[in-house]
């Protein structure tokens, strides 16, 4: 029997709040709890008595392990939530989330391959042209903005990913398109992700274990699924246009008496 008034909404509530704490829990775990690093430098280090180099080590080595561990759990979170989003409730968690990881982890681990060499370059290129001072400083601006679409397709990558069965440079690049073809859409996306982020980090540790991962999910699938559908419509609507014409083209070309 379905439950309404306060009573249904009061239940709807704390299904989501089971859904969100069970999908990024699962999250953590399949990540090695990478994402947990920074709050134990943050929180459990000294940075006066820290080694020299301890940060950037450890931020080497995350980025090293990202490939395999986070963006494979990204992925299946991807795949799980996507489900809640279209609207079937009644969905297997676990398996949901399992069989997400296996069927996207090759193309996960590229994309993580991929986005880990592209920050080495985009950080090195960066410290690069500002060490130089002057005029070249300016050139560091271009890295700067073209990390911010890079962060903003990398949302949109994983999106692709769950929704659509695309070959990998396929992937790539109609996330880059996406991502340019929407600027505001991509500039709320990464405001929104940011704030989850920051409050996690800096104001509610208990986030990160239990909500940030999923609702940034949530709000970036749920974004891409409003403009994907759009885009569908309109192209749905200039097919029936260009049927409507082609038809009558052809009514013209009837012999008539």
């Amino acid at each position: 029997m379905e439950l309404k008034g306060f009573m249904g909404g009061a239940y709807r509530i704390s299904e989501w709040i089971m859904r969100l704490a069970f999908s990024n829990l699962m999250w953590l775990v399949c990540s090695l709890f990478v994402p947990f690093i920074p709050i134990m430098m943050l929180f459990m280090i000294d940075p006066a008595t820290a080694p020299e180099g301890f940060y950037i080590q450890t931020f080497v080595l995350m980025g090293i392990i990202a490939p395999f561990t986070i963006f494979p759990a990204t992925a299946a979170m991807f795949t799980l939530i996507r489900k809640w989003i279209q609207g079937v409730d009644d969905v297997p968690m676990l398996r949901t989330f399992f069989k997400g990881y296996k069927e996207n982890y090759v193309q996960a681990m590229l994309g993580g391959i991929l986005a880990m060499l592209a920050t080495a370059i985009i950080y090195v290129d960066y410290k690069f042209f500002m060490s130089k001072g002057g005029t070249w400083s300016f050139l560091a601006i271009f890295f700067i903005v073209f990390s911010i679409i890079f962060v903003a397709a990398l949302f949109n990558f994983f999106c692709i990913m769950v929704h659509l069965k695309m070959k990998f440079f396929g992937l790539v690049k109609n996330a880059f398109l996406l991502t340019i073809a929407h600027p505001i859409a991509s500039i709320l996306l990464l405001v929104v992700t940011g704030v989850i982020w920051y409050f996690s980090y800096f104001q509610f540790t208990f986030l990160v274990i239990f909500f940030s991962g999923s609702v940034s999910t949530f709000f970036i699938y749920w974004q891409f699924n409003r403009i994907f559908a759009r885009l569908q419509a309109k192209a749905e609507e200039n097919q029936e246009k260009a049927n409507e014409e082609a038809d009558l083209d052809e009514a013209e070309q009837l012999p008539t008496r």
